[in-house]
């Protein structure tokens, strides 16, 4: 399996990469800073420098083409504005909905977030990053791909535990990056995912009869 994810840096994508890679699955990594190649390397995965907010949604099918999969765990992140929320976990997933579809590319998993489901009017920036989560999950459903939604609780840096709790809604918990990553490998792998959108909390069952009994 070839898999491309866009925000190749971050923490749930490098731990996915390594997954892969350890399986003999190939990634391709999208990042802006050439800095980070080699962070990306020693993860297994193979990196390509593309930013989702400047380059346009044909430069990006370049890149996706030739992909079985695609990953969208991209973020404005911490200390970023409101705009940047809009413009990357907004519009840089939109854009790549359509290069996707540009490119052929017909599976694609969106790192969503809790809250997003139902996401708070207002100006403050985490209702803002829920409001654009919400958005490009909306985008993800519409566009005809096959789509998995995985929308994580609060995110840590615990060892993982290879438990979690998966459904439709749930309530608010934390569950490790680790986990977060071993659940998006169980969803490249399982088609009966295709169509689902689901809330991810640490818990009890093992993530294969987690996403079963979901």
């Amino acid at each position: 399996m070839e898999v491309l994810i866009a925000g190749g840096h971050g923490q749930i994508a490098l731990a996915l990469e390594r997954l892969l890679a350890e399986r003999g699955d190939t990634a391709r990594g999208l990042i802006r800073n050439p800095d980070h190649a080699d962070d990306l390397r020693a993860a297994g995965a193979e990196p390509f420098l593309c930013d989702l907010e400047d380059a346009s949604a044909a430069q990006i099918a370049e890149v996706v083409t030739g992909a079985d999969a695609i990953v969208f765990a991209a973020g404005a992140g911490p200390g970023s504005g409101p705009e940047r929320k809009d413009s990357l976990d907004y519009g840089g997933a939109a854009k790549l909905i359509e290069a996707a579809r540009m490119a052929g590319v017909s599976r694609y998993v969106m790192v969503s977030a809790m809250g997003a489901a139902d996401p708070p009017e207002g100006d403050d920036t985490f209702q803002v990053y829920l409001r654009a989560k919400a958005r490009a999950d909306d985008e993800l459903r519409g566009s005809g791909l096959e789509y998995t939604v995985v929308r994580p609780g609060m995110l840590t840096d615990d060892p993982p535990t290879g438990r979690v709790s998966i459904a439709e809604r749930l309530e608010r918990g934390a569950i490790p990056r680790a986990d977060v990553a071993a659940v998006l490998l169980a969803v490249l792998d399982d088609d009966a995912t295709i169509g689902r959108t689901f809330d991810l909390v640490g818990g009890e069952d093992e993530i294969a009869a987690a996403l079963r009994s979901a």
